[in-house]
């Protein structure tokens, strides 16, 4: 009788799945590519190079960003590409002083667009009624998200990094006051876009034990969860070390992020903001 044969462990794959995880039980995949070596080797960038980046690399980027999902085709999002060097830092003061917002060579600022349907429905006479509903607002940041995260992987394919800047949502208003945008339109979150500076060390951060995040069938909270989460505090501490952060492990640096309203950073006003903005969330 032949023996099944046992698939080999790919050990490309293995290799990335243990930096992602830092665990001696991560996923070792049998099938790997270079598309997921991209993927699983994605880390932030804060620190760039003072070049350029290569000709057309934001045309493809977009069509990149463009080529994703979209709910029910509408389309409902945007993009402005900053690199004004004095546009730069006031955004970057708008959104706490961050530096690599100011180092960067490109800055897309990410946008849940309502008013082109708005625009279009008053251009042809035809109503646009469902656009005040706060599903089509999720549309549109769910359509940023999509569009923003495949723009990620081709800059990352060109040799590019990226980090993306929630503290756009900080100063809603004032972001659209310098972008010039009209009502029924968000900025979701910025993206800095450069050559990676190879001398910052940027490294892999190890994410959730799958345990965590991986629910068959129906969602569970067990021991296999809290374990997940206990070795991801010990994992990212060690990390923290590595990059020279404060070492405060994974669990009190999340729970501080959600503390509270005094610990959102002015996001705990959002809802008002919004409807300021146009946005009726009905």
């Amino acid at each position: 009788m032949n023996k099944p044969v046992t698939p080999e462990t790919d050990p490309r794959g293995a290799a990335a799945m243990f930096e992602r995880y830092r665990r001696e039980d991560s996923p070792r995949p049998v099938l790997w590519n270079d598309t997921l070596d991209l993927l699983l080797a994605h880390r932030s960038h804060r620190n760039y190079l003072d070049q350029p980046l290569p000709p057309g690399a934001l045309e493809t980027i977009v069509a990149a960003a463009q080529s994703a999902s979209t709910s029910s085709n509408l389309q409902v999002w945007s993009v402005v590409a900053v690199e004004d060097e004095e546009r730069k830092n006031r955004l970057a003061d708008l959104a706490g002083g961050q530096k690599h917002i100011r180092d960067c060579k490109l800055l897309l600022i990410w946008l849940c667009d309502l008013a082109r349907l708005e625009l279009l429905g008053k251009d042809k006479g035809r109503d646009a009624a469902a656009l005040p509903y706060v599903e089509i607002f999720m549309t549109g940041v769910v359509d940023a998200a999509l569009a923003a995260q495949n723009a990620v992987t081709a800059l990352e394919s060109l040799g590019l990094g990226c980090c993306y800047i929630g503290a756009m949502r900080n100063k809603p208003e004032e972001v659209a006051k310098e972008l010039n945008l009209p009502p029924n339109v968000f900025a979701v979150f910025g993206m800095t876009i450069g050559v990676p500076d190879p001398a910052a060390n940027a490294a892999v951060k190890p994410r959730l034990g799958q345990a965590a995040v991986l629910h068959r069938e129906q969602y569970h909270w067990d021991d296999a969860h809290r374990e997940a989460i206990e070795t991801l505090d010990v994992k990212f501490r060690d990390f923290q070390k590595e990059q020279g952060l404060p070492e405060q492990g994974w669990i009190r640096q999340v729970l501080s992020r959600v503390r509270g309203p005094d610990a959102m950073s002015g996001r705990d006003k959002l809802r008002d903001v919004l409807k300021a903005l146009g946005f009726e969330l009905r």
